[in-house]
């Protein structure tokens, strides 16, 4: 899955995006799947949920990669 998400403010925090871009079904699961280091910002593994992802950001991880613009 390849998505392009469009930011209407300064940022989302990582569990929102994962959630809102249907990635997971809930915040609970986007936080879990976090904390297990399975989501990478940039390349690099993110383990704080609430990360403040901004417009140029690459979030992915295990079948989905997201695009912030």
């Amino acid at each position: 899955m390849d998505l392009d998400f469009e930011l209407r403010s300064d940022y989302i925090p990582l569990c929102d995006l994962l959630k809102y871009c249907g990635v997971t079904e809930t915040g609970g699961l986007a936080k879990h799947l976090i904390a297990e280091g399975m989501v990478l910002v940039d390349g690099e593994v993110e383990l704080r949920k609430r990360a403040k992802i901004r417009t140029g950001q690459v979030v992915s991880g295990d079948g989905f990669t997201i695009h912030v613009a």
